[in-house]
């Protein structure tokens, strides 16, 4: 009972201030605003989908009751439901009563709509003798063009230069949330503001330079931040998240719990990447500055000679297994693709968030030259990456269907057919080489005969693994019956 008591009593005192100090006049006195100036720390956790956590610490003198805090220097596209205000010492010496985030900043245009019902001062310049006249005028409208009213005159268009009394009190000149709230004396406090905000926005680039044997890779790895948030952030700490996050909420964040720790290397200048709940969290080893409007890039890792294997893939069609189709192409490409395993077995290990590799690799003059890129998912550690960097100029391939009969047609079991297939790829390169040919086959399939024997990877695809001669052809006959 007397713990009741004790809360009727604080929510009476409460009350009392809202009441005693709600006039503007009293608010405006105990006004204060707080700046970059104040800031002692500033960390950016910016995600792949547009969105950021900020935290904005800063130290402000609070004046005893009811305080007015303009924290100016916000993101311009903060989520003003998602702000936080607390003292990071003594989270009791205040508490939060309002917020009100102020989006429309001063610009000639907004200042002018904000007059619009109002008299303003028109100055001209008499451009024979320099001398400078004024007039009053009342603004009528700011659609599509100025509309005044000049000696009870209307015009269009912009006279000369105008004079406003005043900047109206809702128009700042920078992003800004004002916080009402309530402390308990007059008092210095370190606070933190934490809130979300769309306009940052991340990604990962990677550059694999192919070495001349092309066995082997180096890799490089960029971030590259861009700041459209209409805030720029001065030396900011920086930690990156990967992963397709579907909400994010402080106290998430909080619970998420530490699974595992991974550096490219012991170095104190390393990314360090670790697991954050289901994600993937990177920290920046340097703080940075990120301006607005601006495009910023951001070494993850470097590593050196990755084991790659290089090979030759050709992916078939399904309908041409269910229809009478003699021709099914001449000089067809194959497609170029370098594997490799990301392990530290392999020199790599590092979690790579998705991105886009491109691959270069040194022509005789020992030039790079650029030779395919290929976009790669969030890749686990031990994951295998596949990319395909393009089509192989001197490997042809012909296929062709070489009989197609219908063995049965019914109701209840559909149709049964058999078909028969050659496949002949034409080598011109010094080398002998590898191909794989992967056909997705529909319906209930058995392979009746084959020149080459086949592997089953899943249940509508068929692979053959085909080695070719240097300068020469391998020809891969087959026979297939489907039931569909």
């Amino acid at each position: 009972m007397k713990n009741s008591h004790k809360l009727f009593a604080v929510n009476l005192f409460t009350a009392t201030l809202l009441f005693g100090f709600s006039s503007t006049n009293t608010l405006a006195n105990n006004s204060l605003i707080s700046t970059s100036t104040d800031q002692s720390a500033l960390a950016l956790t910016i995600y792949n989908n547009n969105l950021a956590l900020i935290k904005d610490v800063r130290t402000i003198t609070f004046n005893k009751g009811l305080n007015r805090l303009a924290f100016e220097e916000v993101s311009g596209k903060i989520q003003p439901e998602t702000a936080i205000l607390r003292s990071t010492r003594d989270p009791a010496a205040i508490t939060t009563l309002e917020q009100n985030f102020d989006f429309d900043l001063l610009t000639p245009q907004k200042l002018l709509e904000m007059y619009v019902g109002e008299n303003v001062k028109i100055i001209k310049t008499n451009p024979a003798t320099g001398k400078e006249s004024e007039k009053q005028a009342k603004v009528l409208s700011t659609s599509g063009g100025v509309v005044l009213q000049i000696d009870g005159h209307v015009e269009t268009g912009l006279p000369g230069r105008i004079v406003y009394p005043h900047v109206p009190e809702n128009l700042r000149n920078q992003p800004t949330l004002f916080v009402d709230l309530l402390t308990k004396s007059k008092a210095k406090q370190q606070v933190e503001l934490t809130y979300l905000s769309k306009g940052l926005h991340w990604k990962a680039d990677y550059i694999a330079t192919i070495r001349d044997d092309e066995k082997a890779i180096d890799l490089n790895a960029w971030v590259t931040l861009t700041n459209q948030s209409g805030t720029s952030y001065k030396n900011a700490s920086l930690q990156l998240v990967a992963g397709d996050v579907n909400q994010v909420s402080e106290q998430r964040l909080s619970s998420s719990r530490l699974e595992r720790t991974m550096a490219m290397s012991a170095k104190a200048d390393t990314v360090q990447q670790e697991v954050l709940f289901d994600y993937q969290l990177y920290s920046m080893p340097r703080k940075t500055n990120l301006a607005n409007n601006q495009t910023k890039q951001i070494t993850l890792f470097n590593a050196s000679n990755i084991p790659v294997t290089k090979s030759y893939v050709h992916n078939g069609q399904p309908y041409y297994y269910l229809n009478q189709t003699r021709n099914l192409g001449k000089k067809i490409k194959a497609s170029i693709e370098l594997q490799f395993k990301n392990n530290t077995a392999h020199n790599l290990g590092f979690a790579l968030p998705k991105g886009i590799v491109r691959s270069y690799k040194r022509d005789q003059q020992q030039n790079l030259q650029f030779v395919g890129e290929d976009r790669i998912n969030h890749t686990a550690v031990d994951e295998k990456i596949e990319l395909n960097l393009g089509k192989a100029f001197e490997i042809n391939i012909e296929k062709n269907q070489t009989d197609f009969k219908i063995i049965s047609r019914s109701s209840h079991r559909g149709m049964i057919s058999e078909s028969e297939y050659e496949i002949e790829v034409s080598n011109a390169k010094p080398d002998d080489i590898k191909l794989t040919l992967s056909e997705p086959i529909p319906g209930d399939w058995e392979i009746l005969s084959e020149s080459i024997k086949h592997e089953k990877t899943t249940a509508s695809r068929a692979k053959w693994q085909l080695t070719v001669p240097a300068k020469g052809k391998t020809t891969l006959k087959y026979k297939v019956r489907i039931q569909h």
